[in-house]
């Protein structure tokens, strides 16, 4: 029974392995077949090329840049660019005015969009909606019904803030049209301003600033939970304010609360469009409101993404954008896969050599490994665009000695179990045990590092850095899914079990006595072992021997003599007695 149950789990696990390698392939094949994604993997700016764009800042008159501000600049336009899942992207300063962003293939509209986004996010509450386009001149209000203060404003939700020539602007303004066109202009936090609602289809008129942008800590999109905890299925945005908008917010939310109509919502306005116009249900003082209403996974996303990194001290326009090729190119991606190709062939030689037919468990666990990670790559580039530079190259040929080194580890372990007199299924079962726990250290150590290297770099080494911990734990899969079980499988096979000299277990390979002795003599374990032992102890002694100073040699001649001597004497006297 206990020799049954591990042929069981061996076949579980290959089974196991066998379904996520069906499952990854079908959803690439789902993929093209749908025109969403390809079978090769995407590749970087440095080995595909890319677009470059050169963003101008929105300055008024002689108004000056700082460095500060441009480095702040850079960094906040690398954090949109990665989060909106375009890796490997290289943004600089240019003339000490300019940023220049270059990322590889051609960015969407929805791209070109987040990074000219400016930091004039604000919360501003809803005063009155409209029509998306302009009204029609035959259904303009009249001016004696145009909306008049009847007094002082006494809270930016007060409707005391529409004046008649700010209603008439805001019935004329068609909000396509105003969209298309490029404007510097900036509006004031302490009145009120128009803005438009693209994807909602609407216009508002909006109160003063409530909430600058700065205020916002984070924002991040999840499925929402009923009262119970379970999760509905519906995705939302959570803003999480600092100490200072946490107040405010709850403020706010205390007064809408009371509002009716579209006095209830609170726009989020950025760059002076809004992007959600939420209402309130209820008195947020956490400061963790969350944003729901028909959001999918990639709106909610988006919508989370320009909450987070809305808060750029400078908007900028695109001065130029012109189409650049590899920097590196195909050549040197020719010269990368090569030089994998050349490792692969290296380590499946010296696998055939080491290990004879066990090698071949090496070349197939290899070739697993090289399969999923392609298959995690392409996969990676459809879902978060991920894309392969020269960098993760590296790190791929890199990673072929750290997985053959597993493979090592444990059958040496086996060997080594050998050695000592155990049977195959007993030496792999031992071997793997004691191996387990260093394939472990070791690749813990591999994704530690790949981690390490991934949140401390930038630019491509973070490419390499990725690759390294994808590999690792791809490693770790195949050793446990595939390499494992099928060493388990194979020590019940006669080949392997009986130390044929073609198995790489051979007896007379391993340095070690055969187990089977012939004429019905079975060699013991023990007496193995202790065969065994004082093999060691006899090189030991020699090695020992070899370290000896002259001294120290003819000391140890000098105290044997006497034991010579004697021993003489005694064979003497054995012929005389004869």
């Amino acid at each position: 029974m206990s020799s049954i149950r591990p042929v069981k789990q061996a076949r579980k696990a290959l089974l196991w392995l066998l379904v996520v390698f069906l499952i990854a392939s079908g959803v690439l094949v789902g993929g093209v077949l749908s025109g969403k994604t390809s079978f090769a993997p995407k590749l970087a700016l440095d080995l595909e090329g890319g677009t470059q764009m050169i963003l101008a800042p929105r300055v008024q008159g002689d108004q000056a840049i700082s460095q500060e501000q441009l480095d702040q600049a850079v960094e906040i336009i690398r954090q949109r660019v990665d989060g909106a899942g375009v890796t490997e992207s290289e943004i600089t300063t240019q003339s000490g005015r300019n940023v220049v962003v270059s990322m590889p293939g051609v960015p969407t509209q929805e791209t070109r969009d987040l990074i000219q986004a400016s930091a004039n996010m604000e919360f501003r509450p809803v005063l009155i909606t409209g029509a998306y386009t302009a009204t029609p001149e035959a259904d303009l209000t009249p001016a004696k019904d145009l909306p008049k203060p009847t007094g002082k404003p006494e809270n930016p939700s007060d409707t005391n803030w529409i004046t008649p020539e700010l209603y008439k602007q805001f019935e004329a303004y068609d909000c396509p049209t105003e969209l298309k066109e490029s404007s510097t202009t900036t509006h004031d936090p302490a009145k009120p301003m128009i803005s438009c609602d693209e994807r909602m289809g609407v216009k508002y008129i909006l109160g003063p600033q409530e909430i600058p942008g700065d205020q916002i800590s984070d924002a991040y999109a999840q499925l929402a939970r009923g009262v119970n905890g379970s999760v509905t299925g519906e995705w939302v945005v959570v803003i999480e304010f600092n100490s200072e908008g946490t107040k405010t917010f709850a403020d706010t939310t205390q007064r809408l609360i009371s509002l009716t109509g579209s006095r209830n919502q609170f726009a989020i306005v950025l760059d002076g469009n809004t992007i959600s116009a939420p209402t309130t249900n209820a008195v947020i003082s956490d400061g963790r409101p969350q944003i729901s209403g028909g959001f999918t996974q990639e709106t909610s996303q988006a919508l989370a993404e320009q909450l987070k990194y809305g808060a750029l001290p400078i908007s900028f326009d695109i001065q130029s954008e012109q189409q650049v090729s590899a920097t590196l190119g195909a050549d040197q991606l020719k010269a990368g896969l090569i030089a994998g190709i050349i490792g692969l062939i290296a380590v499946f030689i010296y696998s055939i050599f080491q290990y004879r037919a066990l090698g071949f468990v090496t070349i197939a666990s290899l070739l697993a490994s090289g399969v999923l990670t392609y298959l995690a790559l392409v996969l990676l580039g459809w879902g978060m665009n991920y894309r392969l530079s020269l960098a993760g190259v590296a790190g791929l040929i890199v990673a072929i000695g750290l997985i053959a080194d597993s493979f090592i580890v444990y059958f040496e372990r086996v060997r080594d179990e050998l050695r000592d007199g155990r049977p195959l299924a007993s030496a792999v079962a031992v071997g793997w045990k004691r191996a387990e726990r260093t394939i472990l250290a070791s690749k813990a150590v591999n994704v530690l590092a790949a981690v390490v290297l991934y949140i401390v770099a930038v630019g491509n080494v973070r490419g390499f850095a990725f690759t390294l911990g994808l590999t690792a734990v791809i490693d770790l899969v195949v050793v446990y899914g595939m390499t494992h079980p099928t060493l388990v499988l194979l020590a019940r096979t006669k080949f392997f079990a009986e130390g044929h000299r073609f198995s790489g277990l051979d007896p007379s390979l391993l340095g070690a006595e055969p187990l089977y002795k012939g004429a019905g003599q079975i060699r013991r374990f023990t007496d193995n072992v202790e065969a065994n032992r004082g093999k060691k102890n006899q090189k030991a002694g020699v090695e020992a021997a070899k370290r000896m100073t002259i001294a120290e040699r003819r000391r140890a001649e000098a105290n044997s003599a006497p034991a010579r001597a004697k021993t003489a004497k005694d064979k003497a006297q054995e012929e005389n007695n004869e």
